[in-house]
């Protein structure tokens, strides 16, 4: 029988504000909502119907009747909420990047599994049914053996570096920002992690990275080249190219829709699957599908594939958050 999940989103910007009204659209009701700003939860509550708001945000994750806490903070506060809400025995659906480093990450997965609840990262791309569409195509050969894989992500933003983008003690920079999303793409039509990793990068004026190169192969000889920015604009573009032809994806993070160009005839194909305005709800039943058992793959052992190779990232390029300086000698 399927139980109705109590959902409570921690954080009232725009990815939960569009979360809230995914599970609405799905016919769902947000529980409870917590945020740092008392006054921000109460107007939250009010705009859509939440019976639960908590004077201490912290009380959430010891609210008996939530199952599920969506986490939209910045990401430099994920490690700690997510701790608290894992041990008190909440599934956790964390917004992207979902932690700074991969060894505040294995902390959160040893957890989730020491406590026998489902941890994910809400990465669209994961859960997008036209990229699970592409992924099965690409497998079944489609294509041909997949040799290339190149990804654009860059967005143009006003220098302020007191804003979630620049600041390092808001975990800012391209990588942790757009960057998750470039990587998690690719790792998602390759047959193995990146084991070759290199890159060039510029530094914004508050010292995090601002524009980057990044190319990566693995062991099958599959090689990505990532470019990322943000202050200069560019598409978010991914071309997956293979022996016997090449996909072409334009918004690859929520895209509904792809090209498929076949080398041989020049004949191209038009894929389309799900809907772009839909891609927090898809995230959300996917979530509810893993934590009642129904064999949803979360992709978290992706989720720790990029999360290492973009702490070793940072590792080469010395750019360290706050809260990793006294820990650098373990990262």
């Amino acid at each position: 029988m399927d139980k109705t999940m109590k959902w409570a989103i921690l954080g009232t910007g725009v990815v939960a504000n569009e979360m809230a009204q995914a599970l609405r659209n799905a016919g769902k009701k947000v529980y409870a909502v917590g945020n740092r700003t008392h006054e921000k939860a109460v107007a939250f509550a009010e705009k859509y119907e939440i019976e639960k708001v908590y004077d201490d945000f912290h009380e959430m994750f010891h609210d008996e009747e939530v199952d599920v806490i969506y986490i939209t903070t910045p990401h430099n506060t994920h490690i700690d909420f997510m701790e608290e809400a894992l041990s008190n025995g909440k599934h956790v659906l964390c917004e992207k990047a979902i932690t700074l480093n991969s060894e505040e990450l294995e902390k959160a997965v040893n957890l989730a599994k020491e406590k026998n609840v489902v941890l994910a990262e809400a990465m669209t791309i994961y859960h997008m049914p036209l990229h699970k569409k592409l992924r099965k195509m690409v497998a079944e050969g489609t294509i041909g053996e997949v040799g290339m894989i190149q990804i654009n992500f860059g967005s143009f933003k006003e220098y302020n570096m007191e804003n979630r983008f620049f600041n390092p003690k808001l975990a800012g920079g391209a990588l942790l920002d757009i960057g998750v999303y470039a990587i998690s793409l690719a790792r998602c039509y390759l047959k193995s992690k990146p084991n070759q990793v290199v890159s060039i990068m510029k530094k914004a004026p508050s010292g995090v990275d601002e524009i980057s190169g990044i190319v990566m192969q693995n062991e099958e000889g599959q090689m990505v080249v990532i470019s990322l920015s943000l202050h200069t604009k560019q598409p978010k573009r991914c071309n997956i190219c293979g022996e016997n032809g090449y996909i072409e994806i334009y918004d690859y993070p929520r895209a509904d829709e792809a090209k498929i160009v076949y080398t041989e005839s020049g004949k191209t194909e038009v894929i389309k699957e799900g809907e772009m305005s839909r891609a927090l709800q898809y995230e959300m039943e996917d979530m509810e599908k893993a934590i009642l058992g129904n064999d949803e793959d979360i992709l978290l052992s992706y989720t720790e594939d990029v999360m290492q190779i973009m702490t070793d990232l940072r590792k080469e390029w010395e750019m360290y958050y706050p809260e990793e300086k006294s820990n650098i000698a373990q990262m």
